[in-house]
């Protein structure tokens, strides 16, 4: 019996996302060399994988080491694992499906269903774009002393520089984007060369303990790590950018693009378990281990770094990966908000106004809370931005699993057994842990 044809919706097709980009990366044909096969489908994972290290997840990670140890490192691997799967499905939707998750939502719900998605979806990137906007204004603040509302006001120029990369090909950007992690990735490596941490320590933090559920602050530091790990704009992004490769239309070559795209995916996000990683274990090896269990802030950290190392540059390297996290988080960050307008609602407005609409739509908030209320208002709104952010991932999981399931929409793509089990299974567990982490803010 063959494999049913995938339903196309004439709705969500009349209109591609990312449309000077959409199949302009070509690929090998199927049978070609792997190597050359992996390295033509490598990219749209490094973008993605740029959500899982924005300066969102930085003060949770710091504060979570310098409290608690190498304790919720098991943490990150646990959160690291579910994004790896949920990014999977996000690019089997966009090459089985043809559709990326907003347009699928559009196809297939009804018109009030898909306007209120569209709306949470927006919060939560602009949610995101808070935190990121705020991360690189933190970090210039750090390096050059410039006021945090000139700093939010200067990311505004990221949409220039999104432009002209793209203008010069999607490729371009990614090596852009790659070369950024590359210096988060260094940064990180140096800071823990210096920082000496225990291995036997790092090893047991790994493995999962029951205090981390018994301990109320440790598990609320522990939903904290998920709730700021797993992006819903990085699903309805990863699940457009695939569609950047120029892979065959036919069956056999949606099932080895596909393979291609998860491997790349979960290739990256390799790298964001690492930096995640590696600024927990920062902290616990130098503020924890000194007795310093209360440094919960990216600020503190920087100022405490050096004289607590012993070596002048690890404050300044710190602040250069904050910097280059803040800057790639913004270009993706940009990139969802053209990529959720288009899929949601087929704007067609010049791509340059509908990345600075996006851009702005963050900006105003950071500019305004700045000015009223100085460093602490960027804290108190970086805080928030996570709330938001929990409160719209089920949105994005649970269309996700669903149409990934549907044979319908994906032909032979569909999810197998295993694959939807676990889907529902990581959706329960963010779901509940979420709700945990919404209920502890509003308490």
């Amino acid at each position: 019996m063959s494999d049913p044809a995938p339903v196309a919706a004439p709705a969500a097709l009349d209109r591609v996302s990312l449309s000077e980009s959409h199949r302009s990366v070509a690929v090998p044909p199927v049978g070609g060399q792997f190597w050359r096969r992996l390295f033509a489908f490598s990219g749209p994972g490094y973008l993605i994988a740029v959500g899982y290290m924005d300066p969102g997840n930085w003060a949770t990670d710091i504060a979570g080491g310098s409290a608690f140890g190498y304790s919720l490192l098991s943490v990150i691997l646990i959160a690291n694992a579910m994004a790896m799967l949920l990014q999977a499905l996000a690019a089997r939707l966009g090459i089985g499906s043809g559709m990326d998750l907003a347009q699928a939502c559009r196809a297939h719900y009804p018109r009030p269903v898909t306007l209120a998605l569209w709306l949470l979806c927006e919060l939560a990137i602009i949610a995101c774009d808070l935190a990121e906007v705020l991360g690189t204004a933190i970090a210039l603040k750090l390096l050059f002393g410039l006021p945090l509302v000139a700093g939010v006001i200067l990311t505004g120029l990221d949409v220039l520089l999104i432009l002209m990369l793209q203008h010069l090909g999607f490729r371009l950007l990614e090596a852009f984007i790659v070369a950024l992690l590359v210096v988060i990735a260094g940064s990180f490596a140096y800071e823990l060369l210096i920082a000496q941490p225990d291995g036997a320590g790092i090893a047991a933090g790994l493995v999962p303990h029951a205090r981390i559920v018994t301990d109320p602050a440790m598990l609320y530091l522990a939903i904290g790590i998920l709730g700021a790990t797993v992006m819903p704009h990085n699903l309805y992004l990863h699940s457009a950018i695939v569609q950047t490769r120029a892979y065959g239309l036919d069956p056999p070559s949606k099932a080895v693009a596909a393979r291609m795209a998860v491997l790349d995916s979960t290739i990256a996000l390799g790298l964001a378990l690492f930096i995640n990683a590696a600024i927990l274990i920062l902290a616990a090896a130098t503020f924890h281990h000194a007795g310093r269990t209360d440094v919960a802030d990216i600020d503190e950290a920087y100022r405490l770094l050096s004289p607590m190392l012993g070596a002048s540059a690890a404050s300044v390297v710190f602040a250069v990966a904050l910097l280059a996290s803040g800057q790639n988080s913004t270009i993706t960050g940009t990139l969802a908000g053209q990529i959720v307008a288009e899929g949601f609602l087929n704007l067609k407005l010049p791509v340059w106004l509908r990345r600075l609409l996006t851009r702005m739509l963050a900006i105003g908030p950071a500019v305004a809370v700045v000015a009223l209320n100085g460093d602490a208002g960027a804290t108190a709104l970086l805080v928030l931005s996570q709330v938001v952010l929990s409160l719209q991932l089920p949105f994005a999981i649970v269309p996700l699993i669903t149409f990934t399931s549907d044979a319908r929409i994906m032909g032979a793509l569909a999810s197998p057994a295993w694959l939807r089990l676990s889907g529902w299974a990581i959706a329960a567990v963010v779901i509940g842990l979420n709700g945990v982490l919404l209920i502890g803010f509003l308490r």
